[in-house]
């Protein structure tokens, strides 16, 4: 049976107890259970506390009222003002998603507007951080993340970009939102977790999926544009013209040279259409 994510409850505790005392392992408490095995290992912490035997020797054992009284005093450690309150169904979303299909929690949050699922509540990002940090999921820590615990970084004062002069996405044709004509691609770049100032500029064809990479010897919009140059060389003018008939783009300043992106480097006139997603949009661009 497919384990599910949920919240023990007391019943759960007591079997838990009498598992152990049968000494049956984790893997097989979780699955009697229907839970992930690190569930197990964090409520078996939760609740390990110093008793005596009758040999008047102290051992660690699991104590389901210590298990319960802690999950207790964390529910109200909460606060009543807790945002996601009692939705369950988005927590058992992101549990699982993040838990089990090793989602961040960026990621997680834009499939639920990919997917058009509709909670009673929405949270941002940090609040999901901050939630994650604070145990208020039954199965996901920070342990659970793809890159560990999100930090924030100090303030540093950056030049701000200018909004970049194209069409947004709400412009694009009913043929391109289909999917079903090729040629319409999604583009992003790609940074190295390295100190290294290179990165890829990834494209992605919506129908067929297709991927192209170009290495970029930084992230600026000239990089960007020399890519695209060099592709169109390689391909040349008409060929490149009807493979790439539109590309959709963020807002980041790599972006920022619309017009740079849609001239043609061999010909006068335009070698593609750009489209612009909303900002911090990132599932508009899905496929990518």
């Amino acid at each position: 049976m497919e384990r599910q994510y949920s919240h023990l409850t007391w019943k759960n505790r007591l079997k838990i107890r009498r598992m152990l005392d049968e000494r049956r392992k984790p893997k097989e408490i979780a699955d009697a259970l229907h839970v992930h095995t690190s569930t197990i290992y964090r409520e078996i912490k939760r609740g390990q506390t110093w008793q005596m035997t009758s040999e008047w020797e102290y051992v660690q054992k699991y104590c389901p009222e210590t298990a319960e009284r802690k999950y207790r005093e964390n529910l109200q450690a909460k606060g009543p003002d807790l945002k996601i309150g009692n939705d369950h169904a988005l927590a058992s979303y992101l549990e699982e998603k993040i838990g089990k299909e090793h989602y961040s929690p960026a990621a997680a949050l834009a499939k639920i507007k990919e997917e058009g699922r509709i909670f009673s509540v929405e949270i941002s990002e940090w609040t999901l951080y901050s939630y994650i940090d604070k145990g208020v999921f039954a199965t996901i820590t920070n342990k659970s993340l793809p890159t560990g615990k999100k930090k924030k970084h100090p303030y540093r004062k950056v030049q701000e970009a200018r909004l970049p002069k194209g069409d947004g996405i709400e412009d694009r044709s009913e043929e391109i939102n289909s999917r079903k004509t090729f040629g319409h691609w999604e583009m992003d770049t790609v940074v190295s977790a390295r100190r290294s100032k290179k990165r890829l500029l990834v494209l992605t064809e919506r129908l067929t999926r297709w991927e192209i990479i170009e290495l970029m010897k930084d992230g600026t919009s000239a990089s960007v544009v020399a890519a695209l140059n060099r592709m169109e060389r390689k391909l040349g003018s008409a060929a490149f013209r009807e493979m790439f008939r539109s590309i959709t783009i963020d807002n980041g300043v790599e972006f920022a040279d619309c017009a740079g992106m849609e001239s043609s480097c061999r010909r006068s006139g335009a070698r593609t259409h750009v489209y612009y997603c909303h900002p911090y949009s990132a599932y508009e661009r899905g496929s990518n």
